[in-house]
């Protein structure tokens, strides 16, 4: 048997590395023309209702270069354009995560969306 002496047991505590929330979230706002809105119906293929940011319900598309990337379900935070000769219809253009659309509640954004349908 072999006498190695003593060694002290080396524990390495691990630490979950937090991010401060007081960092800054980059979310991408919504720029000339262009509405928040949340989804409340889906009606199949690409369309669905979606209720945005100026009160009105819109029937939007998702456009062929979105469609493979946005999976869009109900009560999903979208950005619309609305389309200039139609403005009961639009295009949705990005989807917010759950993260970006808490930095929009935070900023006050999402005020005018109710949740009660």
């Amino acid at each position: 048997m072999v006498d190695y002496g003593d060694f002290e047991e080396v524990v390495q505590e691990q630490t979950l590395q937090v991010p401060d929330q007081s960092e800054p979230i980059r979310v991408r706002l919504p720029r000339q023309g262009e509405l928040i809105g949340i989804i409340v119906q889906r009606y199949g293929g690409n369309r669905m209702e979606i209720k945005t940011t100026d009160g009105k319900s819109r029937n939007c598309r998702v456009p062929g270069k979105y469609k493979k990337q946005l999976w869009l379900r109900p009560n999903d935070i979208v950005l619309v354009m609305p389309w200039p000769d139609d403005d009961s219809k639009g295009d949705v253009i990005f989807k917010y995560h759950a993260s970006q659309a808490n930095q929009l509640r935070k900023k006050g954004l999402l005020k005018s969306l109710t949740h009660g349908f």
